[in-house]
This record gives C-alpha cells, sequence and structure tokens, in this order.
C-alpha cells in the first residue's frame, strides 16, 4: 500500500543507460524553458506570478490540476498495487478521487469568489489576520516539505530505476529546473508544465490501456481470467480488503485521502487562476473527469501488466523477481507493447510528472512565505508589490536548495510515510479551518486557531507514535498508536477544537467576526466584491 502513497519507496536497483528515455526527457525540458522564456515576459506583477493574472480558462486549469495531481508514483505505484494485490488497488485511487465532488460542490466556487492568492486569503477572510495567516502558512509550508520530500526522493530513485542515471544528479536536476520554472514563470509557466505532462501522461497511458485490450480483443472477462490464471494469488486478486487490517484503519485511510485533497495548498491555490467562480466549477469539473479516467487506465494496466509481464521472463532476474521491483511494473508493460521506443516515452513521462508537480508546491511554498507571512503578518499589508515579489523569489530560491538537500539527505530512509502525513495534516488543519470559515457563522479567531493547531499537532504525534515511524523508523517492538493513519482521530480532534474554542468566546471580537459572517456569505454566493480576474 505505501508504494501507491504518493512515493517511489524501498530500495531500487540501477537499471541501464536509457538513451531513449533521456533524449525524450530532454526534448520535454527544452520544450517547457522555452515556455518559461515565453511566460516570463508576461509575469510581470504579483498577480501574475501568483494566480497568472486570473486568465485560465477552466478547462486549462482543470487539465492543469489533474497534471498536478498525477503523480509518477500515481501511475507507477497503483498499477504495482494493481499488479500486486489487484481489484484494491481500484479502491486506493477512488480514494484519491472521492475528495473532488467536495471540492466541486462545498469549495471551488466559494473559494474563486472570496480569496486573492493562497486558501489563507479565505480563512481569515473575516477573522483577525496574523494568527490565521500564521497558522495557514505554517501547515501549508509543512504540507509542501513533506510532499517536496517525497517528490525529490521519489525523483532520484525513478532516474536510477528508468535512466541507469545517478540518484544525485537526478535531484539537482529537479531541484534546478523547479526553481525556473517558478522563478521566471510563475504561475503561468507552471500551469503549462502541468498541462503538457498531463497530455503526455494521459495519452500514453491510454495507448497502453488500449494495446492491452487489443490483447484480449477488449474482452474484459478475458483479461480478468486470464490474469486470475497467471496471479499467484489467484481469485484473491478479484476481492477487496487487503488495505486496511481492520474498519478504523479503512475509514481513516479514506478522511485522509478524500478530505486531505481538499486541504492540499498547490491544489487550493489553482483556483485563483480563473476568471470567476464558473470557470472554477469547470476547473473541478474536467479536472474529476480527468484524473478517474487516468485511474481507470492504471486499473487496466495493472491487469495488462499481470498478463504481459508475469509470463515474460524478459522481465524478470533469475530469481524470478520483476526487474527493478514491483514500481516497475507498467514500465514494463510499456517495453510489452510498444519496444524501445515508447519504453523511452514513458520513462520520460514519469520523470517529467515530478516536475509538474514539484513545480506546483514550490509555488504554493513561496506564496506561503512571501504572500501570508511576510506581507501580510509580519508587514501588515503595508510593503511594495515590488519588495514582495523580490521576497517570492528569494523564498522560491531557497526552496530549491532546501529541497536538493532533504532530498540528498532522505536517500536512505522510509518516506513513504511523509506523503500520508502530508495528506493527513492537510484534512486536520487546512480543511477544517478552511471549511467552518465558509459554513459556519460561530466560527472565531480563538476556534481556528486553537482547533487547528489541535489537528495539526495530533496528526503529527499520532503519525510519529504509529507503527510506520515508531516501529518500521525508530525500531521499537509495539507502536504506541496502533493505526497507520491518523486523520480520522485528528480530524475529530480539529472540529471539537474549534467549536469549543468558538462557543465559548465571549469577546467583543468573536461577535464582530459572527457579524461579519452574513456579508462574507453573500460575496461567497454571489461574487459581488470578488476581485478581478487581473487586478486581484
Amino acid at each position: 500500500m505505501v508504494q501507491a502513497a504518493g512515493t517511489i519507496d524501498g530500495v531500487v536497483e540501477k537499471q541501464p543507460l536509457n538513451l531513449s528515455a533521456i533524449v525524450m526527457f530532454l526534448l520535454f525540458v527544452s520544450a517547457t524553458l522555452y515556455i518559461t522564456k515565453w511566460a516570463a515576459k508576461r509575469n510581470t506583477s504579483k498577480a501574475d506570478h501568483y494566480t497568472a493574472g486570473g486568465k485560465i480558462t477552466g478547462f486549462q486549469n482543470g487539465l492543469a490540476i489533474a497534471g498536478d495531481f498525477m503523480s509518477a508514483a500515481s501511475f507507477l505505484g497503483i498499477s504495482a498495487l494493481v499488479f500486486t494485490s489487484g481489484y484494491d488497488g481500484l479502491i486506493y485511487s477512488i480514494g484519491f478521487l472521492a475528495g473532488w465532488p467536495l471540492i466541486l460542490f462545498m469549495i471551488a466556487e466559494r473559494l474563486r469568489n472570496l480569496g486573492r492568492f493562497t486558501f489563507a486569503d479565505v480563512a481569515s477572510y473575516r477573522l483577525k489576520q496574523r494568527a490565521i495567516r500564521t497558522l495557514s502558512a505554517f501547515s501549508s509550508l509543512i504540507v509542501v516539505a513533506l510532499y517536496l520530500i517525497a517528490q525529490m526522493v521519489g525523483a532520484g530513485k525513478l532516474i536510477e530505476l528508468l535512466f541507469g542515471l545517478n540518484y544525485h544528479i537526478a535531484v539537482v536536476l529537479v531541484g534546478i529546473l523547479m526553481v525556473l520554472y517558478v522563478l521566471f514563470g510563475g504561475m503561468l509557466a507552471t500551469t503549462w508544465v502541468q498541462i503538457i505532462k498531463a497530455v503526455l501522461l494521459l495519452f500514453g497511458a491510454s495507448f497502453m490501456a488500449i494495446m492491452v485490450m487489443v490483447a484480449v480483443n477488449f474482452d474484459l472477462g478475458t483479461l480478468f481470467s486470464r490474469a486470475i490464471e497467471l496471479h499467484p494469488k489467484g481469485n484473491a486478486i478479484m476481492f477487496p480488503g487487503g488495505l486496511a487490517p481492520d474498519p478504523i484503519s479503512a475509514f481513516s485511510l479514506a478522511f485522509a485521502l478524500m478530505f486531505g485533497t481538499a486541504g492540499l495548498p498547490h491544489i487550493l491555490m489553482r483556483f485563483f487562476t480563473v476568471s470567476s467562480a464558473k470557470e472554477a466549477r469547470k476547473s473541478v469539473f474536467y479536472a474529476t473527469g480527468f484524473i478517474g479516467y487516468f485511474y481507470i487506465l492504471t486499473f487496466i494496466i495493472g491487469f495488462g501488466a499481470i498478463l504481459l509481464v508475469t509470463a515474460n521472463p524478459a522481465f524478470h532476474t533469475p530469481t524470478g523477481e520483476l526487474l527493478g521491483g514491483n514500481n516497475m511494473a507498467a514500465v514494463h508493460l510499456a517495453h510489452a507493447v510498444g519496444g524501445d521506443l515508447f519504453l523511452g516515452f514513458i520513462s520520460a513521462v514519469a520523470f517529467a510528472t515530478i516536475l509538474a508537480v514539484v513545480s506546483g508546491l514550490a509555488l504554493a511554498g513561496a506564496s506561503a512565505v512571501s504572500h501570508d507571512l511576510y506581507s501580510c503578518v509580519l508587514k501588515n499589508g503595508n510593503v511594495s508589490e515590488r519588495t514582495e515579489m523580490r521576497v517570492t523569489r528569494l523564498a522560491t530560491l531557497a526552496l530549491g536548495i532546501v529541497a536538493v538537500l532533504l532530498g540528498i539527505l532522505f536517500e536512505k530512509q522510509n518516506i513513504a510515510f511523509m506523503v500520508g502525513l502530508a495528506f493527513s495534516i492537510a484534512a486536520s488543519c487546512n480543511f477544517p479551518i478552511l471549511f467552518l470559515s465558509m459554513y459556519w457563522k460561530g466560527l472565531t479567531t480563538r476556534g481556528a486557531f486553537w482547533g487547528g493547531g489541535l489537528g495539526l499537532a495530533t496528526a503529527v504525534v499520532l503519525m510519529i507514535l504509529g507503527p510506520t515511524v515508531w516501529v518500521q523508523i525508530l525500531g521499537h517492538e509495539k507502536a504506541i498508536f496502533p493505526y497507520e493513519y491518523p486523520a480520522l482521530f485528528s480530524m475529530f480532534v480539529a472540529f471539537m477544537g474549534v467549536w469549543i474554542f468558538s462557543v465559548t468566546d465571549r469577546s467583543v471580537q468573536a461577535n464582530q467576526e459572527r457579524a461579519r459572517f452574513l456579508p462574507q456569505f453573500i460575496r461567497s454566493q454571489t461574487g459581488i466584491g470578488a476581485s478581478g480576474a487581473v487586478s486581484h
């Protein structure tokens, strides 16, 4: 399961030099650097840098969100999970997908009408700016840092798996390209990197799925029956239940995936790049369609790998293990259905996906530092646009350096838990504050600050005391907290904390914050007074 949790984790086996993959990856990098140069000429203000001036269409933004969300590890990891466990892989991917209807119906429109650059703009709309922005910014930075570590380590291991190059070269290369995209091109360049990557990934996965279906004459029954015959688990691959050992673990994992998606700062930030709430809704509609289609493809790819890779000795070691480990199942399938050329294409696309994801993360992290912490908290909004842009670029550079160093530092560590922790923190701190600020009149600054802080702290502490960190990493015999994902418990703590600290707050400021809910509600529903597409 951890292999599908958003990382390329575990021991990897360095593969022979893959020249076709390197050539295709260089073509992708050249194209995206040209786009960055084009975007740099249009990146002249903070509205341009943070939100591309609000000029991205709903379709483009939906495709970019899909590109941001469909990581290399989703492609390789979920395919590997289907390859090893069958039907459970589809259930896991549905957990990622289930958060999108929530965003569509309850968050996207209101977020666009109330915000400017970051989700902290919305969370602090009628509350005390400094306290809520500080908490939101630090929570965002923690999520970004955890996600970045996982992606950077994944990039290095993916390079060894697919290209046969050195781990450290990969990490430094990703760091440099990430900084270039964000530093010069801002949101516009990042958006187009994500769009190109999404198109290439969807095309490659579609071709693989079609070729698998051709092999079985487009008969799913034949695909499943032959997979059952070849798989060591037999009929067990068609039954769910292997992901979570008990119902509480299943619910906690589901909560992390569903509500964590609705609290990821780099995803929420994308809704400010469109011109209106209508376009924001379109963004989620298209993104949900693209992501859902992609996960269906990974399911077919996983079963196709059972069919076409399991029985082929060319893809196995003399001892019978899959070359490069189970994460290579989709890559070997690409070789089986498309030869060396398509193998190079899929390898390049898999690595390009990491560039798209880390670019979005770097932009979200830099905006939290420059806009939320520096401009709104330290300077109380009294800062020139030029100064804020300079801080943004310095923060981007610093994030790039930190990402490279952390990628090198965590090379030998088990980092699968970091994405789970990132989703749990997003679900336990970001989501409750954002959701209640838009929907509950009784929310106060004290409730949001302490409730969100308790949710964040609970998620971190329970993850440390859980089996992944306490047993596997720290080496203790038995975990203090028995469940792998803490979201079910930390979200309960967060919502209860917000409610208790809000209803007991009888201060004058709290009453004023409650009174400001109606004007906020009207704006969130109608868009009256919402920031314009360009001026923001």
